[in-house]
Order: C-alpha cells, then sequence, then structure tokens
C-alpha cells in the first residue's frame, strides 16, 4: 500500500514539474556605456587663437590669409585622420571674382555616422562699425568674430587625437572661407535686394558642392563670436526653425554643465551665417551658437563686432571653456 502511495506522489510530483512556467535565470546587467569626456583647454584654445591673429587681418587675397590658411592645415594635419582643402572661386558684391578655400579635417572618415562642427576662418576688410568713420576702410583681426571658433575648433581636434572618439562616429571639422565680405554698412541699402547672397561665400558653395560627392551628416553646429567675455548664448532664430531639436540638446547639454546663465534658453534674432545655405541649400540641420546682445548699440552683436576693437585684448579663455566643454560634452555622447 506504501508502495502504491509512493508512486502516485511520485506521479503528481512530475505532472506538477511539468506544468510549472519556466523561470526566467537571472543574467548579469549589461553595464551602462560609460563616456568619458575630456576636459577642454582653455589655455590652448587661446593659444590657438593668438596664432590666428598674429598673422594680422586674414582677408581673402593678402599674404596674411595665405599664411594662415597654411598654418591651419598643418596644424590640423597634427591631428585629423585627414585633411583636405577645397579651393573656390566666388564673386563679391562688386561683381569681382575672388579666390577662397575651405579646410576640411575628418575624424574616422569610414564611419557612416557622421556629424560636423565648423566655423568661418577669414577676417572682415572693413571696421565698418567702428566709432570712428576713419576707420571703415580697414581690415579687422576677427580675434573674436572668426578666430574664436577656429582655436575652440583646433583645440577640438587635438582632444579628438588625444582620447580617439568612437569607431562608429564620424566628426568632420569645417572652416569656411569668404564669410564676412560682405558690403560695408553705408552701402549696403545699394545691395540690400541680395544681401544674403553677399555673405557667407565660402558655406554657400560647401552646400553646393561639398568635399566629398554624396556627402551628408545627422547635423552640424557652428560657431560664430564665442569668445567674448559674459556671452549671451541665444537659440538663434533660424537654428530653431531648422533644426530646433539639435539646439534643444545642445542647451540641455550646456545647462546640464552649469552654464544656464550663458547658455539662454530664449528666441534669438534671425541672424544670416553660415549655418542657412547649409540648412536650405545642403539640407543639414545645422544650428548657430553665436552670441547675440539685445541691448548692444552695435546691431545684436558685442560692441567690438567689425570694428578695430575686434582683437586678442577682448578675448576670454573662460568663454572659450565654455563652448569648448559645451562641444566636447556634446561630441562624446554623441
Amino acid at each position: 500500500m506504501r508502495r502504491i502511495v509512493f508512486v502516485i506522489l511520485m506521479g503528481v510530483v512530475l505532472v506538477a514539474c511539468e506544468h510549472q512556467p519556466n523561470k526566467p535565470q537571472p543574467t548579469d546587467p549589461k553595464p551602462a556605456k560609460t563616456v568619458t569626456v575630456p576636459e577642454f583647454n582653455a589655455d590652448s584654445a587661446y593659444a590657438f587663437v593668438k596664432a590666428q591673429t598674429d598673422f594680422g587681418p586674414r582677408t581673402p587675397g593678402s599674404e596674411a590669409h595665405e599664411q594662415c590658411a597654411q598654418w591651419l592645415v598643418d596644424k590640423l594635419s597634427e591631428y585629423a585622420d585627414t585633411v583636405m582643402v577645397q579651393e573656390f572661386r566666388s564673386r563679391l558684391y562688386t561683381g569681382k571674382g575672388v579666390d577662397g578655400k575651405n579646410l576640411i579635417a575628418s575624424f574616422n572618415p569610414k564611419a557612416k555616422k557622421r556629424i560636423f562642427l565648423c566655423a568661418h576662418w577669414d577676417s572682415r576688410p572693413y571696421a565698418d562699425h567702428d566709432p570712428d568713420e576713419a576707420n571703415w576702410n580697414h581690415p579687422i583681426d576677427g580675434a573674436n568674430d572668426g578666430a574664436s571658433g577656429v582655436g575652440v575648433l583646433v583645440e577640438m581636434a587635438r582632444s579628438f587625437r588625444l582620447q580617439p572618439l568612437d569607431e562608429n562616429l564620424g566628426v568632420d571639422l569645417i572652416l569656411f572661407d569668404l564669410e564676412d565680405y560682405g558690403p560695408r554698412q553705408d552701402l549696403s541699402e545699394q545691395y540690400y535686394d541680395d544681401r544674403r547672397n553677399h555673405w557667407a561665400l565660402g558655406s554657400q558653395y560647401w552646400a553646393a558642392q561639398p568635399h566629398l560627392p554624396g556627402y551628408t551628416a545627422s547635423y552640424g553646429i557652428l560657431l560664430d563670436m564665442v569668445g567674448a567675455s559674459e556671452p549671451n548664448f541665444m537659440k538663434e532664430y533660424y537654428s530653431q526653425g531648422y533644426a530646433a531639436w539639435v539646439s534643444n540638446k545642445v542647451w540641455r547639454y550646456a545647462q546640464d554643465l552649469g552654464y544656464r546663465q550663458y547658455f539662454v534658453n530664449e528666441l534669438g534674432d534671425p541672424i544670416s551665417d553660415d549655418h542657412l545655405p547649409i540648412n536650405e541649400i545642403a539640407g543639414i540641420p545645422c544650428i548657430d551658437i553665436i552670441d547675440l546682445r539685445p541691448e548692444s548699440s552695435n546691431g545684436s552683436f558685442p560692441e567690438t563686432w567689425h570694428t578695430l576693437n575686434d582683437n586678442l585684448e577682448h578675448i576670454d579663455k573662460a568663454t572659450l571653456q565654455m563652448v569648448g566643454n559645451v562641444l566636447n560634452y556634446t561630441v562624446y555622447h554623441e
């Protein structure tokens, strides 16, 4: 009898086991990706700004322009995987033809996922917003308007060499020429109807004929006037219209880093800059990080804009540090 009961009990246990649902086995959780963001070196970026201004005004056709172009190519070649010079010819507002050079430094050139960072490296031939009208035909150093953005990008290149990017992410640094050769302010009314075509000539050319056939990128970030003290980086109007998701992300990162006071979450004025042809011609979302001063007596820009005072004396390492940290944080979190 006990044997019969034992057999019956064993059968019940076996049946129960057959109908018991399989429990998932514990597994080691997949570790979250650790992102190490390098600290941006503002002293190095400042040295790169100084190196540009030491050549003098970098107006197209000048010896300083040629010397600075070669220095930029040589310096970027120390850090990037490839460096290309895109030579082009354009036409000034006067109708005169002029030669330009866009400089492109690439990291992980075979990676399909790409973003780009850009700035213009030429400087304005006219100090046409200088308080002294006698200076209006003098070229400017362009320490903030031009050299500051380039200085930050060259230091970014150095960072990418010291701490390589994820191999699946490609980054291009694009330095545009002939951004700042538009008509003098006292002549602007004469050329008003076609004013947008008189500026950003290098980016217009690149947007229509990129350095590589079929080139595209997820998005781009333009730097312009990113070196003055106490900057006011508002969300530029066209940037929000064409690429709000990019500027919203960048401004969120800036706030995470403690820069809420300077990366202001407000809509700024519409600025015709290199990002416009990139959005409108190339169709690549691109934003403009630019210092906007609504209360300035000099339009929407810092008081030194297009004056002889746009020199190294007015470059603040703290601002270079801030912008560089935000860019590093953005790029290394892709």
